[in-house]
């Protein structure tokens, strides 16, 4: 199956943007939904962000609509989650997760995914 390697995260003030990236290997990329999650500290782990294998649809957390954007690149078999105007609540591990189901739209829920990165750290400061 994919494997998945997350990076991009770091420490940014409020206000500020980051861009985090999962890169997948071990598998055909495209033939895989995929999402990102994110899990605080004394949290459950929540979704945050999906796109369908081929980009055609996506689909984003009322908490980050409008701020956080999903995409990726097939020809780099990379997903990307741009977050703008970042708040002290967006505070948490970020991972990526793939889903081989082919579906309409990504999934929201995290046990139809069936592979998952290790993590990144997203901090933003106030």
């Amino acid at each position: 199956q994919v494997q998945l390697v997350e990076s991009g995260g770091g420490l940014v003030q409020a206000g500020g943007s980051l861009r985090l990236s999962c890169i997948a290997s071990g598998r055909t990329f495209s033939n895989y939904a995929m999402g990102w999650f994110r899990q605080a500290p004394g949290k459950e782990r929540e979704f945050v962000a999906g796109i369908t294998r081929s980009g055609g649809s996506t689909r984003v957390a009322d908490s980050v609509k409008g701020r956080f954007t999903i995409s990726r690149g097939n020809a780099k078999n990379t997903v990307y989650l741009q977050m703008n105007s970042l708040k002290p609540e967006d505070t948490a591990v970020y991972y990526c997760a793939a889903d081989v189901k082919l579906m309409r739209q990504p999934p929201d829920r995290d046990y139809e995914y069936d592979v998952w990165g290790q993590g990144t750290q997203v901090t933003v400061s106030s």
